[in-house]
């Protein structure tokens, strides 16, 4: 696959490196070659600073019918704030700039340091979300390449919840806290709870939720 990369940074590279390992085919661009990286890929990987990333989709001509990727995490310049509280979301804004451009958000829970490396025993999980089935089954596929396991994460008015929980896990490692610990584990056996639907014990628990779950 093709793959143009808007942007030279510490996400281009270690994301593009691992994907060229993969068999792909890679092109990344600083200022003044996002057009042509553009051009060269049937998928775009957006991987600037968020506060340019709308300009620089811009800049990058017409997306339309491509898959484009949106890895940023929106924060406020030396702050674990959204930028885009409030909404509407970074992928949301892109997908504003790129009329019909196939936009899907996914690889924003991790850091360009893990991208760099082979994944871990456990399968690292990454959530995709995105408007167009099939964008978001090749983008499924990229993160296969990577050693990975894509889950549908919903649509793209489901990116601004992925947007806030990087937000929020980063500032759980700025804190020095393994923000794996305060997720619980899901037993494979264990009841899935059914939303908005509730019990009649009074406990408030989803329906299926055991006790001390909620």
């Amino acid at each position: 696959m093709r793959i143009g990369i808007l942007g030279a940074g510490n996400m281009a590279r270690a994301l593009g490196g691992r994907w060229e390992e993969a068999g792909h085919e890679v092109r990344e661009s600083g200022r003044g070659g996002f057009r042509e990286a553009a051009a060269f890929g049937e998928v775009v990987l957006v991987a600037v600073p968020s506060q340019v990333a709308e300009d620089v989709v811009r800049q990058a001509g017409a997306l339309a019918g491509r898959v484009v990727i949106d890895c940023s995490n929106p924060l406020v310049p030396g702050s674990v704030a959204l930028a885009t509280a409030g909404g509407p979301a970074m992928a949301e804004r892109i997908a504003a700039a790129a009329p019909g451009a196939r936009v899907v958000k996914a690889f924003n829970l991790a850091s360009s340091e893990f991208w760099r490396g082979a994944p871990g025993p456990t399968p690292f999980a990454v959530p995709v979300c995105g408007d167009d089935p099939a964008a978001v089954e090749t983008v499924g596929r990229l993160v296969a390449d990577l050693g990975c396991v894509p889950v549908p994460g919903g649509g793209l008015d489901r990116a601004g919840l992925l947007e806030a929980t990087a937000a929020y896990l980063i500032g759980l490692w700025f804190a020095g806290v393994d923000a794996r610990t305060v997720v619980p584990p899901l037993a494979p056996d264990e009841g899935r709870p059914t939303l908005n639907v509730r019990p009649g014990d009074g406990s408030g628990r989803p329906e299926g939720a055991r006790p001390g779950r909620r």
